[in-house]
């Protein structure tokens, strides 16, 4: 595949060496100063391209998807910080016959670690001696805070138990690339369910995937739908 990367973060970084060693070409990179409001994002800069991976940062990424809504080109998102506006961007997607691909990770390990603490936090219904909370810890470069993977854990904890809040503690510092951990604990033992990312590649393998699933689709779509169709 061809493929343009919107972003020259340690993500697209990341993303452009996996590409390389299977076998994609990464024909542009654009990069955040010559990209105020998507405007270096032309059909004269991205012919050719056959999917677009946009990492950059929350105010960024809705003129970026715009932009690229325009020219009906498939897309893979993975900033967060934005989903507020996914209403309009997808009526700018339909409308341009284009695709995106959203997620706040792209890791496989973690689409299955949010089924699993739903479906724990279903078990955990009705058991009072047990006080319920998330702990996620990122590098100290990272904007957002919760993330938006500690954020989507939340929502996947209330729907098995909407009784509870799970509560978020974010931690900034060194640098980690990710690690969310959800703790269940009473007065004289303690459960916990987490997921550790040892490196950014885990992200950039699932984003490549995702953009090897877009070709020749239409519409909006979550990293949760490519890998298990439409059931929750």
């Amino acid at each position: 595949m061809n493929l343009a990367l919107v972003g020259d973060g340690k993500m697209s970084r990341a993303i452009a060496h996996l590409a390389l060693e299977r076998g994609h070409v990464v024909s542009t990179v654009v990069t955040r100063g010559e990209n105020q409001g998507g405007a270096a994002l032309t059909r004269d800069r991205l012919g050719g391209v056959d999917v677009v991976l946009e990492f950059t940062r929350p105010e960024a990424a809705p003129g970026n998807l715009l932009a690229l809504a325009r020219l009906g080109m498939p897309v893979i998102s993975g900033t967060t910080g934005w989903q507020s506006r996914l209403e309009e961007i997808t009526v700018a997607i339909t409308a341009g016959g284009g695709a995106l691909l959203h997620s706040p990770n792209f890791s496989v390990g973690v689409q299955l670690f949010l089924r699993g603490a739903r479906d724990l936090a279903r078990r955990f219904a009705g058991q009072p001696p047990f006080a319920e909370f998330v702990v996620e810890t990122h590098h100290a470069a990272k904007r957002d805070a919760p993330s938006g993977t500690a954020l989507a854990l939340q929502e996947a904890l209330r729907t098995g138990d909407p009784a509870r809040e799970f509560a978020i503690t974010s931690i900034r510092g060194g640098h980690v690339p990710g690690m969310h951990e959800v703790v269940f604990d009473a007065p004289f033992e303690t459960v916990r369910l987490q997921h550790v990312a040892r490196g950014r590649q885990v992200f950039a393998a699932g984003a490549l995937a995702a953009a090897e699933w877009i070709r020749g689709k239409h519409g909006v779509f979550t990293f949760d739908q490519m890998l298990f169709g439409e059931e929750p």
